[in-house]
């Protein structure tokens, strides 16, 4: 005999065997592990040591705390982004997904030091 549970909080979910999994349920557990990643990877973000590893940035753009140079770096990181997006839509051999994920903390932590500072 095969046991059988309801999943508590799905509308007219119905019986699911003991192990099985519904579909979507995957992605949406993957999604919610990568969100959880990128909001404490921005709280860990260190501008000076994490940023030169994911863009191409000199030191005077590190050190620059500016309106402006904070703008300057965030449209480097949403390039970045961009780009790193498409590479894996594509399937590119080249995408990496912890550079993904370290370009969203990065952009979230930046985004975040950007609201403080105006």
């Amino acid at each position: 005999m095969v046991s059988m549970e309801i999943r508590k909080g799905e509308a007219n979910a119905g019986p699911v065997r003991r192990g099985e999994k519904r579909p979507g349920d995957i992605e949406r557990r993957a999604r919610d592990s990568v969100a959880r990643a990128i909001d404490i990877g921005r709280l860990d973000y260190e501008r000076s040591r994490h940023l030169p590893r994911l863009i191409p940035v000199g030191p005077e753009e590190v050190a620059d705390g500016s309106l402006l140079g904070r703008r300057s770096i965030l449209a480097k990181l949403s390039r970045a982004l961009r780009a790193e997006r498409n590479r894996g839509r594509a399937g590119h051999w080249t995408y990496d997904l912890n550079r993904h994920i370290g370009l969203h903390q990065a952009y979230a932590a930046e985004q975040r030091l950007l609201k403080q500072s105006s």
